[in-house]
């Protein structure tokens, strides 16, 4: 037996999302992301140098053979710069898949189900959400060492509360409209509800949350590498360079800033296309843009 129709179609949505690409500050935020993403992919192959080669003095001022200058024990800026974005990118993307699945199916499941099952599993968010990412991240650390695949989970599992709490106050809102409760009365099974009836109609904050979730995640693991729980030296990283280099911005601060505005870069960039895409899901007038 077919159930009808959810009230948000794929078209409509698909229609927002085009209708989003309008705005003015979606436009911005996808021009700032894409410069900061294609850097990050093109540049380990661009770069002038090795990330590793030692060119000259440590914190030496740029130059024609060091555009940014040397970073602390005399490398190429430009170099490590290029070839250390990678790794940012890739772990916070993965780190929000992990955040946005899992907090979407916890939020379905706690928003449709009885008392009892809603409320062990938002207390368990709500365990979960008294441990700060940065204590979880160094407890973590401590007990398996240093690896990718824990930042990545821990950063992921860290954000989880808040993707399944702002996503089940949508559930709750829908679970209880005519159209679900059509589909409960001709016997509909509960995955299905949840599937056809239900997700569709919370796609719009979870879209909202896949955006705020990648923007906390590309701080939060570039605060990690800057405090050593990351990427270990000598490899390039973003983080990475922040810390190594802070001794030395009485002399020289390209190998800080450099990093630094990249990731405020992309941080603005993720922030403006999710509150772009945010306003037009929501209806917000397109003349505010304007």
């Amino acid at each position: 037996m077919t159930a009808i129709p959810a009230m948000v179609e794929p078209a409509k949505l698909r229609g927002a999302v085009w209708e989003s690409l309008h705005s003015r500050r979606t436009q911005v935020g996808l021009v700032l992301c894409g410069l900061v993403i294609l850097l990050a992919l093109i540049g380990p192959y661009v770069a002038p140098k090795s990330a590793t080669d030692f060119i000259d003095a440590p914190f030496a001022k740029p130059s024609a053979n060091a555009p940014f200058g040397t970073d602390y024990v005399g490398r190429d800026v430009l170099s490590r710069f290029l070839a250390g974005g990678q790794n940012v990118l890739l772990l916070a993307v993965l780190a929000t898949v992990i955040t946005i699945v899992g907090g979407t199916t916890v939020a379905l499941i706690a928003g449709y189900s009885h008392r009892t099952g809603d409320e062990v599993l938002m207390r368990g968010m709500d365990l979960l959400l008294a441990f700060p990412p940065i204590v979880l991240a160094l407890m973590c650390v401590s007990v398996v060492g240093p690896a990718a695949w824990l930042i990545v989970l821990v950063v992921g599992i860290s954000q989880l509360p808040q993707t399944a709490r702002v996503v089940r106050a949508g559930v709750v809102q829908v679970r209880d409209l005519d159209f679900v409760k059509y589909s409960e009365a001709v016997g509909l099974s509960r995955r299905r509800i949840l599937r056809e009836q239900i997700l569709p109609n919370v796609t719009a904050p979870v879209m909202v949350e896949t955006g705020l979730r990648l923007t906390f995640a590309i701080g939060l693991i570039a605060s990690l590498d800057y405090l050593g729980l990351g990427v270990q030296p000598p490899s390039p990283d973003w983080g990475l360079m922040i810390q190594e280099n802070q001794s030395g911005l009485a002399v020289t601060y390209w190998p800080v800033l450099v990093p630094v505005l990249a990731i405020a870069v992309l941080t603005i960039g993720t922030n403006m296309v999710t509150d772009g895409i945010a306003r037009s899901m929501a209806g917000v007038d397109r003349k505010v843009d304007a």
